[in-house]
């Protein structure tokens, strides 16, 4: 599995832009949630300023009705402050989670569009860390990144209005200290960015990693590799502790300190304060007593907003890796505008060269033609080109040149889904969800009725050891159908093909690993399922395909013979070699 390496850019204004427009479903409550940040900022410094006149105004002279009021007032500051915090953290996280719901359904619906050779190239694991980490890290980039850091900031800006009116000479001594503060913070703000980098990258090393070896576990446990599997898994959880132990050591460094500069910014406040008051500089002891309180709501912030920063970085990293996924082009051209409900069936191919890379061609120059309602076979050592035929039909990869066409016209020119409307696989590896089995036949398609389901099992014989199943057609066949045989699979997959009636069927024929009574059953089922449609086979045996109209011998990307079973035997060659091999391993 390749690793993935960390990024070195870690702020781009461009992926930050990119961010804030997925708030514009959103933007009359986000211009809500910008006034409440600014009444959450001017409330904090007001009570400071309240106790201070309280002090000097009433307690000191005696005045207990004075007092009575201004405490009122300040309660009746504490709970409006409360409740604007109360309806700004709410709104914020509101607006996260709905834009992280938008990107992960638009993320999504884009992943379904990408074509084969996308998937071939990107670990699985990786895309789901994407759809799921990635995306969630943006729901703190709303709720503890813009809107928090914004709100610090403007806290802070209130707060130095305040204590500049107060005192200025107060103000400057209190604030003697916040170079060092500064100096700390942004070197605690540049180590922590790349060690948060350094756990998404393990995060999803570690996801891609699991994932890939828990689907391939039986080809773990057979080869007896589970000891190495380990230790490869120990080496990728240890690069995610160091990573995460990284960021503690910092945030364990960073707090202290700040704390620690706090501090000395009180005693030197209190060290000069009191001076003043004794000497009679600073006559009311109220300003003192409020200055200590500015002060500690002052470096709050300041401490926060790195945090908050490295916040808002992390997610314009994991921004980033969206949004390059939602910018891949990797995807077919789907302008073709033809579209039909009835098809006869003709397939030819003209001339087809295709490589999956530049270098390398899988098809060279494949010519052939299949008449409504004939079967080709396709046969042909590991390697051949056989499956890349059938990928080019239903367009899962373009030809790099030629044509294919489909009743004499290109596949390019069908609409896409009309294309493969008219088109039915049926794989060698089945592919089924855990869900029930009508709805691994229909795929969620509602417009499939119940009977349809049944009439196609029953047509093609598997109708009958679907009923055995506890719960019959809503028997859950669990993740890649692992509570059914690789025959009752194969079966379900021609109940699938059948129920959306193709006029074009493809085969990867899929006897050779099951019993010979479910053979038989296969065997039916695939005579049912030819039955009046073109229908392509990838033949394994050659004793399936001796009625085939027609035969296609594959060797390294070319045709080398074609004709049907008599012919292709008559001419001593290719096939005839392949049918020896198959004859005497049955045999022997």
């Amino acid at each position: 599995m390749k690793r993935e390496k960390i990024t070195g850019k870690i702020v781009d204004l461009k992926v930050l832009k990119r961010l804030i427009g997925f708030i514009k479903p959103y933007k009359s409550r986000f211009y809500f949630l910008i006034l409440l940040t600014i009444t959450t900022a001017a409330l904090g410094p007001i009570r400071p300023w309240i106790i201070q006149l309280t002090i000097d105004n009433h307690i000191s002279v005696g005045d207990y009705q004075g007092l009575a009021k201004m405490t009122l007032l300040l309660l009746g500051l504490i709970l409006l402050h409360a409740v604007v915090q109360y309806s700004h953290t709410y709104l914020s996280g509101w607006i996260g989670q709905n834009i992280i719901k938008d990107i992960r359904i638009q993320l999504y619906r884009h992943l379904l569009k990408l074509r084969l050779k996308f998937y071939d190239n990107t670990p699985i694991g990786r895309l789901v860390t994407r759809n799921i980490s990635d995306v969630e890290t943006l729901a703190e980039v709303f709720s503890q990144g813009i809107a928090a850091m914004s709100g610090d900031i403007l806290t802070i800006l209130f707060i130095l209005i305040f204590m500049f009116a107060e005192d200025w000479k107060l103000t400057l001594i209190s604030l003697a200290t916040l170079p060092i503060l500064l100096m700390s913070t942004y070197i605690f703000k540049e180590k922590i960015k790349m060690t948060f980098n350094e756990v998404r990258n393990a995060v999803s090393n570690l996801n891609s990693f699991v994932q890939e070896h828990i689907t391939g576990m039986s080809v773990v446990q057979i080869f007896n590799n589970e000891e190495s599997e380990h230790k490869k898994f120990q080496e990728i959880n240890r690069e995610h502790r160091r990573a995460n132990i990284k960021s503690v050591l910092y945030y364990a460094v960073y707090f202290p300190v700040a704390e620690i500069i706090g501090a000395s910014s009180i005693g030197l406040l209190v060290w000069y304060g009191a001076g003043g008051v004794m000497r009679g500089s600073i006559p009311e002891i109220g300003v003192l007593i409020s200055f200590i309180m500015y002060i500690n709501m002052f470096f709050r912030p300041i401490r926060l907003i790195a945090d908050r920063f490295n916040t808002l970085q992390l997610g314009i990293v994991s921004t980033d890796r969206i949004i390059k996924i939602l910018d891949s082009q990797d995807f077919l051209s789907d302008k073709g505008t033809y579209s039909t409900e009835s098809l006869k069936g003709k397939v030819e191919f003209k001339n087809v060269w295709f490589a999956y890379n530049q270098q390398e061609y899988v098809l060279k120059d494949i010519s052939f033609q299949a008449a409504p309602g004939q079967t080709l076979a396709l046969v042909g050592a590991t390697g051949a080109g056989k499956s890349s035929v059938i990928n080019l039909l239903t367009r899962f990869y373009d030809i790099n040149s030629g044509k294919i066409m489909v009743d004499d016209i290109s596949i390019s020119e069908y609409q896409l889904r009309n294309l493969r409307q008219h088109i039915g696989v049926v794989l060698q590896d089945v592919f089924l969800f855990s869900d029930s089995i009508a709805e691994n036949i229909t795929l969620g398609n509602k417009d499939i009725p119940f009977e349809r389901i049944v009439e196609a099992a029953e047509l093609v014989g598997a109708k009958r050891f679907i009923e055995r199943l506890p719960g019959g057609f809503s028997y859950n066949v669990m993740e890649r159908g692992a509570t059914l045989s690789v025959g009752q699979r194969q079966l379900i997959s021609f109940v699938r093909a059948m129920v959306y009636n193709p006029k074009i069927i493809v085969l990867d024929e899929a006897t050779s690993s099951v019993d010979s009574e479910t053979e038989e059953l296969i065997q039916y089922a695939i005579e049912k399922l030819m039955k009046g449609r073109t229908s392509i086979v990838i033949a394994h045996r050659l004793s399936t395909i001796q009625k085939a109209d027609q035969i296609l011998v594959m060797d390294q990307g070319e045709i080398k013979e074609r004709g049907n079973h008599e012919q292709l035997l008559g001419m001593n060659g290719y096939y005839t070699q392949l049918h020896h091999m198959q004859y005497k391993g049955v045999v022997s």
